[in-house]
């Protein structure tokens, strides 16, 4: 056998960082009320520049990372599914939202103590469960709700100045909603600010991600998986922006350091979907191969922003203040938002499988990748829509595929065994041996 190529690697400095950040994110939420703040809960996608707009004491709880969070302690979901399951909910919807709902229901916070209600939801729609999912949940918990339906193409795929109208009035009518929901007005200089740290924020994580275009990657797919999760927390949030540039400027360092996320690197895999969280090791298993999974449509274009040409070929998008817009009052702010978040390519993935497919083929020739793993996710209709087509065209380009069945949220519809054997099976068939 050849020598097998080594290169330096070292943990990212960052990364106690990112943990405190996240533990307390989750603790503020909790412990708001007691503070005299505001508790509201939403999707990931939920406009939060609005909440940020009525003061620091005014805090989060975004619903799928909480509802990953749920997965990755399979326990802990076994007992939020059951207790759906027993009111006639079906297995068939929605994961992450089953997660939420059940954790609801049994009255349980994955983060110690009793489910902290929220005093009002505010959510944005662009997937069939979203309005759904919170309009159930303020029923139960009795809370005023308010969502923005995003029902719109993406922005680099079609720009139309009614759609951004179209969002631009609902975002108005959202913040009249939290007004009436806080007794609190909006102070318009501080949404400007969240419109400004947003847009840096999703910047960043889309250079951070355009970094994993080096050789050796700076940082694996399964660590990206907890760094991106801020980005779904709270955009605005200043020490959100503040931890992506230190992230941004350590990622770049250690490319130009030649630092790897895998010192055995030798082969590169892009992704795709959530993955099944409870089962994260399945990435480090692929390591034993000098497998280093670079990220994937999902990763960096969930909340990352990117300029996407007709070529479909991905640049970052510069954040608002470079790009020397300037905002004076709150139709501004709302206007720039509704434009710069509707250029994220995850909304690919719910409205047209040739639109995801093209970026998905760029994105192995931008990654260099070797080959492909797709997640059939039975937990998400959305980022599962049209999988089998996006294999066939990355098959036609010459890249191999590998599918694994599996369920980002329920761990009940993954079979690790037959997974790695899958992956035997195809690390086999590409000649890749585990290195010793």
């Amino acid at each position: 056998m050849s020598e097998i190529k080594r290169y330096k690697t070292e943990p990212l400095k960052c990364w106690d960082k990112a943990k405190e950040l996240r533990l307390q994110y989750y603790k503020d939420y909790a412990e708001a009320k007691s503070k005299g703040g505001f508790r509201w809960s939403g999707g990931a996608e939920a406009i939060d520049v609005i909440p940020y707009a009525f003061g620091d004491d005014v805090h989060a709880l975004t619903a799928e990372p909480y509802a990953a969070a749920i997965a990755f302690n399979p326990e802990f979901a076994h007992e939020c599914e059951q207790a759906l399951e027993a009111k006639g909910w079906a297995r068939d919807m929605c994961a992450y939202m089953r997660n939420y709902w059940g954790s609801v229901l049994i009255n349980k916070y994955a983060f110690g103590g009793e489910f902290p209600k929220p005093d009002f939801n505010l959510q944005s729609g662009f997937c069939c469960t979203h309005a759904k999912w919170f309009q159930v949940l303020s029923l139960w918990e009795d809370v005023p709700y308010y969502n923005i339906d995003i029902s719109v193409p993406p922005f680099w795929k079609e720009e139309q100045p009614n759609r951004v109208q179209y969002i631009v009035d609902q975002m108005h009518e959202a913040i009249e909603f939290v007004e009436k929901a806080t007794g609190r007005k909006c102070d318009d200089e501080r949404l400007i600010e969240g419109v400004y740290n947003d847009s840096r924020t999703t910047s960043l994580w889309a250079k951070i991600s355009e970094l994993n275009q080096a050789t050796p990657a700076p940082i694996d797919e399964k660590s990206m998986y907890s760094l991106y999760v801020f980005t779904t927390l709270d955009r605005a949030k200043k020490e959100f922006v503040e931890f992506y540039e230190e992230l941004y400027a350590e990622t770049k360092d250690r490319v130009e350091r030649g630092i790897a996320a895998l010192a055995t690197e030798r082969f590169r895999l892009m992704s795709d979907s959530q993955p099944p969280w409870a089962f994260l090791r399945v990435w480090r298993y692929l390591e034993q191969f000098g497998v280093v999974s670079t990220g994937s449509i999902y990763t960096v274009g969930l909340e990352g922003v990117w300029d996407i040409d007709a070529d479909y070929h991905m640049t970052p998008r510069e954040d608002l203040k470079s790009r020397g817009v300037v905002l004076t009052n709150r139709d501004d702010a709302l206007r720039a938002m509704a434009d710069w978040h509707m250029r994220r390519p995850i909304f690919s993935m719910f409205y047209n499988t040739d639109w995801k497919s093209k970026l998905m083929m760029q994105y192995a020739k931008q990654w260099h990748c070797d080959a492909a793993m797709l997640h059939l996710n039975r937990g998400c209709e959305g980022t599962s829509l049209g999988v089998m087509e996006n294999r066939t065209a990355l098959q036609n380009t010459g890249l191999p595929v590998l599918t694994y069945e599996g369920n980002m949220g329920d761990d009940r519809d993954f079979d690790e065994g037959r997974t790695i054997a899958r992956i035997d099976t195809f690390m086999e068939g590409l000649g890749l041996k585990k290195l010793t």
